[in-house]
């Protein structure tokens, strides 16, 4: 059974650039298992060979002693956005780093929390006030906003909460903050206690 895209006891899904090679020591497994470590050794390069989940190394159906293998794993070129990295010892860690637009919105909904709990301090409100919240912004705050309303309405305390797309629907000098969120994205947030 080929497993040269297995991680041992860790499957990993195919794409993500890593894979594991069997490398038989002939020296070592030789002595044991006579003319058939030339069947075993054959088997590791063509990929039948296979781990059980106690760890157990078989190639070509034969049971492998411990010092008789080695298994590597190896980095190939993965898809963009994601990573992998083998770890020192064995294991392995793969990050999927692309970024969706389900994440953007989620971060810029983050960041505006982030940014209506400052607007509380400077406005020297306690932090259990109860607050009515108006967030104004381009299009993608807009999106956050009502995405992650139920979110930015809890993590803020906003018994009232309101949005807009339009950043000049809040005007810059009656009490609203002008901030800046996500990866550079202008809005403005007014915060009031109630």
């Amino acid at each position: 059974m080929a497993n040269r895209n297995a991680l041992v006891n860790s499957p990993t899904p195919p794409g993500f650039g890593l894979t594991q090679r069997l490398v038989v020591n002939a020296r070592v497994a030789g002595p044991r298992l006579g003319r058939d470590v030339q069947t075993v050794i054959k088997a590791s390069k063509s990929g039948d060979w296979r781990v059980d989940d106690d760890g157990a190394v078989y190639a070509a159906g034969t049971l492998l002693e411990p010092g008789e293998f080695t298994v590597e794993q190896e980095y190939t070129t993965a898809k963009q956005d994601e990573h992998a990295s083998a770890l020192h010892g064995g294991g392995a860690v793969v990050l999927d780093t692309a970024v969706t637009e389900e994440l953007t919105r989620e971060g810029l909904a983050n960041d505006l929390v982030r940014a209506v709990q400052q607007a509380r301090r400077d406005a020297g409100l306690h932090v259990s006030d109860r607050i009515s919240l108006t967030v104004t912004g381009d299009e993608a705050v807009f999106d956050a906003t009502v995405a992650h309303r139920d979110h930015l309405v809890r993590e803020t305390l906003a018994t009232q909460f309101g949005s807009s797309p339009n950043l000049d629907d809040l005007a810059a000098g009656d009490g609203a903050a002008d901030v800046t969120v996500g990866d550079g994205h202008p809005a403005r947030v007014l915060v009031r206690k109630v």
